[in-house]
């Protein structure tokens, strides 16, 4: 197994109703995630909210997660910025830090072009020297990846993968297919979206990069190796288990569902930083009751 495939748990990045760092919290997040057996971690991804956090405070929280897991789980770490220097400079103190990997979103102010996307993913793939992880999503950076885009990053020293968006015509099988046959063998292709996780996996997707592993690894993974290993009827049993949530994260972004999961599992008092608002009262219902359902659906096919 490469680096960037099976399950990758992205988790939050723990902090309180001042905006304020919470190590502690992140320290138990990553234990569950290591004791859980995940395949790595995602850390500072977007529900990790990279891009709401100042450079120092990334620093801090990457120093913070590599001695919590010490080793044991590698460490894929998010290095989007505005900027190619600080994103160079991101990388560098990955690497310094002890990551095993990195994943860089082509975060941007003014809309990019294709050759500016490329020279700022070979600058920051040299600085870091670590495998590094494209990260296509379009949602937050409205910046797509063409497939000779990819094709061409994919020769690029230290550039290993690619975190792909669900396909919009569902075509997994299709755009693997097509994948493939434009980038080196062992290139890595996965996808981000939960609720398309069972699919692309079953279509012969590497990797799932999971929001939802982030708080619940068990389920997560036992969805992961029954599709990897292509087990239609438990896979998508298990996926019908996390329907309810799938929904919620369709209707309000798994981002703020998250932070309600948190509370309910951990009681963590733990808040987005502003301007994203907590969930209201009655949608936190709606959570409980989907992880309620989850852990039902769980304990009924044991």
């Amino acid at each position: 197994m490469t680096l960037f495939s099976g399950l990758s748990a992205f988790p939050l990045t723990p902090t309180d109703n001042h905006g304020r760092l919470m190590p502690d919290v992140m320290a138990q997040q990553l234990e569950r995630l290591s004791l859980a057996g995940v395949d790595s971690v995602g850390l500072l991804g977007s529900t990790g909210s990279y891009a709401y956090l100042s450079p120092e405070e990334r620093k801090r929280m990457l120093r913070v997660a590599a001695d919590a897991l010490g080793g044991r789980v590698p460490l894929i770490v998010g290095v989007g910025a505005l900027r190619t220097d600080e994103a160079e400079a991101l990388a560098r103190d990955a690497a310094e830090a002890g990551a095993n990997g990195l994943l860089l979103a082509p975060v941007s102010y003014q809309k990019l072009t294709e050759e500016e996307v490329y020279q700022h993913f070979k600058a920051v793939a040299a600085a870091g020297g670590l495998p590094l992880c494209i990260y296509n999503n379009p949602g937050t950076t409205n910046f797509i990846f063409s497939p000779d885009l990819i094709a061409r990053l994919s020769q690029v020293p230290h550039i290993a993968g690619v975190k792909m968006p669900l396909p919009g015509n569902g075509d997994f099988a299709g755009e693997l297919a097509n994948l493939r046959s434009r980038t080196p063998e062992g290139f890595v292709i996965g996808y981000s979206g939960d609720w398309g996780a069972k699919d692309s996996l079953l279509a012969g997707g590497d990797t799932w990069f999971s929001v939802v592993a982030g708080l619940l690894p068990v389920p997560a993974l036992r969805l992961t190796r029954a599709a990897a290993s292509g087990n239609t009827q438990k896979a998508t049993q298990l996926d019908e288990a996390f329907s309810p949530l799938w929904a919620l994260f369709k209707e309000f972004g798994s981002f703020r569902v998250m932070y309600a999961l948190a509370h309910l599992i951990d009681g963590s008092r733990i808040e987005p930083l502003r301007p994203v608002q907590p969930l209201a009262s009655d949608v936190r219902l709606k959570v409980q009751a989907a992880l309620d359902a989850l852990h039902e659906s769980i304990a009924s096919l044991e």
